[in-house]
């Protein structure tokens, strides 16, 4: 009886721990944007500044210090982390649209960390031949 209370507080425990960062403001810092065809094949690469703060309900994604800024609302998301901020898996599902509301298209955003390396891919159900991925610089809550 005192194994399964003890194996049962510290499930309960590690899960605090792992869904710890879901409930908290984030902000994700990249310096490359990569292009990606649909197969994950690298078109393309720039160096520019990317900026992705997410809340529970909204996601803000400015580009280049406001050369273009993409806002949407939080449609659902799944979040499961083994280690914060280092190893684990996000996925959001949202509607992202441009400054002026206009061009609203529908993502799925895969954040994935492994061995503390964390990746950033945006993938539209309307250009299924185009991916994004972004080189995560910082990934922390946002305070």
């Amino acid at each position: 009886m005192k194994s399964t209370l003890l194996a049962l507080f510290l499930l309960v425990a590690g899960s605090a721990v792992c869904f710890a960062q879901c409930d908290k403001r984030l902000s994700i810092i990249s310096s490359k944007t990569d292009h990606l065809d649909g197969n994950g094949k690298l078109e393309n690469s720039e160096d520019e500044q990317t900026v992705i703060d997410i809340n529970k309900s909204n996601i803000s994604i400015v580009i280049e210090n406001g050369k273009e800024t993409l806002t949407g609302v939080i449609k659902s998301n799944t979040c499961n982390w083994t280690t914060p901020f280092k190893d684990g898996k996000t996925v959001i599902n949202t509607s992202l649209s441009n400054e002026g509301g206009t061009g609203e298209k529908d993502y799925t955003l895969t954040i994935e960390g492994k061995d503390g390396k964390i990746t950033f891919l945006a993938e539209s159900v309307e250009m299924p031949d185009k991916k994004i991925r972004l080189v995560v610089d910082k990934f922390e809550e946002k305070k």
